[in-house]
Order: C-alpha cells, then structure tokens, then sequence
C-alpha cells in the first residue's frame, strides 16, 4: 500500500511539473484522424515501400498501455477503443514540446500522438510518433502493473479497470449490446412495437415480489420501483397495439447471487390473438437463431456443458417432472398431507395451511429444476401460483403457461393472457387476501387495470426472458454480476 501511495506522489509531481511549464494535462482540443482499428485495417497489409510512399500522416488517441525505454527511444502500445497499436517515439523526430511531455509520461496516460507509419524489421505496423500530447494523467497505477486484475470484489467494484486491463470483460458487454440487439431486430421484424412503460408505479404489479419503495415530494404518494413492467403492456393490448416489447430494467428488493441481482433487465413482449403454444414456437425460433448468430451453430458450451438450443425442446408438466424427479407418486399429489410432509424432509419451513399450488411449485424448485440441463419447457402450473394467467379449458385447475429452464435456470417465463376482468378481480383479491407480511407486491387489487380489462383486451399470449442469464450463457460466464457492468455491492470496508 506505501508503495502504491509513492507511485501516486511521483505521477503527480509529473503533473504538477507540466502545469508549472505552462502545459495544461487535461486538454480538449486534440482531434484523431483514424481509430487504431481504422489504421490497421486498412494499411496491416501495406508493404514498406507503400508505407514509405504515404504522405499522410495520423492522428491518433488512446491510453499509454505499454512502454519501453531505450536510452533517447522507446516502444510503446496504444490502445482505444478498438485496438492497440505500436508506437516508436524518439527524441530527434519529436519537438522539443513533445519530447517534455513523453519525459513525464506513465503507463496509463491518455495521450494524442501525432505521426508517419513504418513496418519494423519485425514486420508489425508502428506509429512513428512526431507530435505528442498529454490529454488526461493516470495518477494511479494501472493494475496490469501488480499482476492484472484478478479479485473477483474488485473487478466488480472498479469495473473501469476490469474493462481497461481484461480483454474478455470487454468482449462479454460486447456480446451483451449485440445480442440485445437481436433481439429487439427480431422481434421488430415480426411486427411487434417497442414501448417504454413507467418504472415508478403506484402498484408493483406484475410479479409476486418485494418491491423497493419511494415518496414523490409533490404528489405527496407512495410509488414502487416495478418488479415487472407487464400490466402496462397489457394495457397497451386494450388501446389496439397487438404486439409490443420493452427490453426494461426490473428491481426486486430480495436476495443477491450468483444467479440474481436486484436490478436487472427483462425482455417482454405481447401478442395479441395468440397462446402460449405460439410462444413456444417463438421462443425456439428466436433463442435457437441468437445462438446460432454468435456461434455459428445452434449448440453452446457452458461450464463445461454442451447445450442443444435446436428445435423442438422437451416439455414436461409440472406434475410429472415432480412424479419422475421426486418420490411422489401421482395418488400423492393430490393429498396435502404427503405433499407437506415431503417439503418438511426436505428442509422446507412449511406450517400445513400454504396453498397446495404453490407449495407444488416450491417443490419442483427444489427437486426438479437442477435436472433441467437442456432447453426445457415446463407447463401446466397451479392456478394458486398464475394469478395473472388463463385458466386451462380442459382443466381449470391448472393454467396455460410455460417456463422455460435452461441448465437448471429459469430463463422465461410466459402464458395465455388473463382477460376475463370479473376473474382477474377475483383473483386479485384471492392474492391480497393470502398475502404475507413480507409480502407488500401481492397486497393490492389494481382496479384501474381491471377497468382497463373491462373495456375488453383482445386474446393475448405473454412472456418475459431474463436477458442477464441468456447472456451468461452466450457467453460462460458463472455468475450474473460478471454481464452486469456494476452490479450492487455491499460498501466497501475501511
């Protein structure tokens, strides 16, 4: 740590020393010619006699990544956005102005350098540095300096120097834009309408969450950071949009791993005049061609597992996966008391008066879920755990919905519309009523939805895909905080 704190005096000194000479280090004013991919791309393959031909010279800007001094020389490694490129800088082709500027310069410098290109007898294409220019000084040591950046809190917490020393960091948010990308130009193409729904509510609806909470000053209420944006875009079904998306940002005020964050982002989308059954389709056309895209074939490594995104993928209802998975048999699903009883062995805090429904559901979590390796949809859940999905018409006990797990995670999640809004009241009120403590998302009946339900939403089919983990997967990463660029921390100690 001492000597961290000398290095820190000794850039600053640099700093202090240039201002005192008249320079000024955090300039404006230097403009580049070329990115160093732009140079590279189109003079990599230039002979030296081609080189020595050209009369332009270019104008570049990055961070000092590299640099080697020889006696009035040195090597040196630029590096922007879009690549690094060698520099040679040497006194005798520099100005005197220049030449007091690279005297002082460290590692991480933010520089301008102005110049002519040559081929070295190694053949790689270098930037002869004539006119150079400090634009920001790196008063801190680069990590790369002490070994790269390798703790896993820091790299979090300074996600800057994860970006600026690890390669693959960066290829991971790369992948993460272009893959959102995809997403939004397929469903585009398909005809749905991306909207942008409030991110404050007066009602945390959508999901059966914790939401965070806030007070508007001049409206003197209560508003909810939403857990999920989906009444909104259901009340955009009622107003004629039939196909809408919003790729948002979520918050749950719950736990932390490696598998949740509490802000993330969500891809939703409603069609109108369709059923989960045309979601199914959907959701395997579209997965199965963004894995194509980024791999070239419709299959991914991940942790060491090879997964099959090519069509079609399993089903298994939620019964039977309990019945195959489990030690329940089909006569003992129906009975509450083995269903409780084998929750209880397996360290569930149950008290007996839970919904049968949802305690079924908390039982395939637990015993199911981790099996589910390939791309699998899971049907027929329990009503007590949709209350915003349609009955089942052949069986009203269960409802027309699907989650879709991938190597033991849930990635989406989708059902037949509710739209019936004296049942959709029902429901709400059902959920109010079964609420916990904790439970502030599930204790409100939204009647400006029912009404909204009331001047008739068309048949409709939903769903949402947790971007964050279908990132992970494009790009094995273990953890959600490693394609979140800051995920949240707790403070950090003293």
């Amino acid at each position: 740590m001492e000597e961290l704190k000398e290095l820190f005096r000794q850039r600053k000194k640099k700093l202090d020393e240039l201002r005192d000479e008249g320079f000024s280090p955090y300039p404006n004013t230097f403009r580049t010619s070329h990115s160093i991919k732009e140079l590279l791309t189109q003079y990599g393959n230039r002979s030296e006699e081609e080189l020595k031909g050209l009369e332009e010279g270019f104008a570049l800007a990055g961070r000092l990544m590299r640099l080697n001094k020889f006696g009035k020389a040195a090597f040196g490694h630029l590096q922007d956005r879009s690549g690094r490129i060698q520099g040679y800088f040497r006194r005798d082709r520099m100005d005197a102005r220049s030449f007091k500027v690279f005297s002082r310069l460290d590692i991480g410098d933010i520089i301008g350098v102005r110049g002519k290109l040559f081929l070295t007898r190694t053949g790689e294409l270098t930037l002869m540095v004539e006119a150079l220019e400090l634009l920001a000084k790196s008063l801190r040591p680069l990590p790369e300096k002490w070994h790269g950046l390798t703790d896993q809190e820091t790299r979090y917490r300074q996600r800057y120097l994860d970006l600026l020393v690890n390669p693959h960091s960066c290829e991971i948010f790369t992948v993460r834009s272009q893959a959102i990308d995809f997403l939004r130009r397929f469903l585009i193409q398909r005809g749905f309408l991306e909207v942008e729904t409030p991110m404050m509510q007066p009602i945390p609806g959508g999901a059966t969450a914790r939401p965070f909470k806030t007070h508007h000053n001049t409206l003197d209420m209560d508003l909810y950071l939403r857990v999920a944006p989906e009444l909104y875009l259901k009340r955009l079904l009622v107003g004629g949009f039939d196909r809408v998306f919003e790729i948002n940002r979520n918050f749950r005020n719950e736990g932390i791993s490696t598998q949740h964050n509490p802000e993330f982002t969500m891809l939703e989308f409603y069609q109108a005049y369709a059923t989960f059954e045309n979601l199914v389709e959907l959701t395997e056309t579209m997965l199965s061609s963004l894995v194509q895209e980024f791999k070239g074939q419709m299959s991914l490594e991940y942790q060491g597992t090879r997964i099959d995104f090519t069509p079609p993928w399993k089903r298994v209802a939620l019964r039977e996966g309990l019945r195959s998975y489990g030690e329940l048999k089909e006569e003992d699903l129906n009975d509450p008391a083995k269903v409780y009883a084998y929750g209880k062995r397996l360290g569930m805090d149950l008290k007996g008066d839970e919904p049968l429904g949802k305690v079924m559901v908390d039982l395939f979590e637990k015993v199911v879920e981790p099996s589910l390796i390939q791309p699998t949809f899971v049907t027929e859940y329990p009503i007590e755990d949709s209350p915003l999905a349609r009955k089942n018409d052949r069986n009203p006990a269960v409802v027309d919905r699907f989650e879709l797990y991938i190597f033991g995670r849930e990635i989406g999640n989708a059902f037949s519309e509710l739209n019936d809004p004296e049942d959709q009241r029902t429901r709400f009120q059902e959920q109010a009523k079964a609420k916990t403590q904790d439970e502030v998302s599930t204790g409100f009946v939204d009647e400006d939805y029912v009404r909204a339900l009331e001047y008739g939403m068309p048949p409709a089919a939903g769903e949402g895909i947790g971007v964050d983990r279908l990132v992970m997967l494009l790009t094995d990463s273990a953890s959600i905080r490693d394609v979140i660029l800051f995920p949240q921390m707790r403070p950090e100690q003293e």
